[in-house]
């Protein structure tokens, strides 16, 4: 009896030091944890020590801070793909539309982009929809259709230098789709065919042209050298009689039509004055 006394005192003693130990243990594992954070390749940790950030951001991989005493915040260092909901646009020339476009962007300085705004990707959006519609309300229907390039480049330029303060590097724009109202796109159709119509007469003027230019000079070819039309006329015969016809062609020299013309008209004026 008296050694179960003794041992039931001792544990009576010692459970309180147990409780604390498991108190001390568990919260020394909190602590731990909580200290202990694992960054991806991709991912950058600004770290807020009583409120002032760390000159140098933290990863990747296993970092280590003083909790409660610091706090991080995680920055993906990805390139963010955003796509710009329909604007509504109005050219220089007047023309109502919708136009949407896509923004790549990514973060360059993480400490920047913590501290210098309060919402960086929220931020890059309301400019990425300001900048689209003034760059686009500046420039006419037609540019907009024909120099897309040139304004992604524009609108690249003016969002990177408004984003550069923040830490964000804008790395392309493109306008992905223009959407024109019904009236405007038959006539756009309409200028189209008239611009079709219109090259068509030039190139067939062109053509006669040429044509009228190389049948002059055979014309002087042939008055330089009159036995060419004799060749041409006999050239004429064998294609003819290649094609196996019936027609009979005789070629006359046009000399001879003029010299009987010629004796015609005299013999009718020497008949009148008789």
């Amino acid at each position: 009896m008296g050694e179960r006394e003794s041992l039931s005192a001792f544990v009576m003693i010692m459970s309180p030091f147990s409780v604390l130990s498991l108190f001390l243990i568990f919260f020394v594992l909190v602590w731990v944890l909580r200290c202990l954070n694992i960054l991806r390749e991709y991912e950058r940790a600004v770290v807020f020590r009583l409120g002032r950030v760390l000159k140098k951001a933290k990863g990747p991989g296993v970092v280590l801070i003083l909790w409660p005493i610091d706090k991080i915040t995680k920055v993906s260092l990805r390139v963010v793909t955003w796509e710009i909901p329909p604007q509504d646009v109005i050219t220089r020339d007047n023309v109502s539309l919708k136009v949407n476009a896509v923004v790549y962007f990514r973060v360059v300085d993480v400490i920047r982009a913590i501290v210098e705004v309060e919402s960086y990707r929220f931020a890059v959006e309301q400019a990425a929809q300001t900048g689209l519609r003034s760059v686009l309300g500046e420039v006419e229907l037609d540019d907009l259709l024909s120099q897309r390039g040139a304004l992604n480049q524009k609108l690249q330029a003016i969002l990177d230098e408004h984003t550069e303060p923040w830490g964000i590097k804008v790395t392309g724009v493109q306008v992905k789709q223009v959407d024109l109202p019904q009236e405007m796109q038959r006539a756009i159709a309409a200028q189209a065919e008239a611009e079709r119509e219109r090259r068509a007469k030039i190139i067939a003027a062109e053509g006669e042209f040429q044509a009228a230019a190389k049948l002059a000079d055979a014309a002087a070819v042939l008055n330089r050298e009159p036995a060419a039309i004799t060749l041409r006329y006999l050239q004429t015969l064998i294609e003819i009689g290649v094609e196996k016809n019936t027609t009979i062609v005789f070629p006359l020299p046009l000399d001879l039509l003029g010299g009987l013309g010629l004796k015609l008209s005299q013999a009718s004026a020497g008949s009148e004055k008789t």
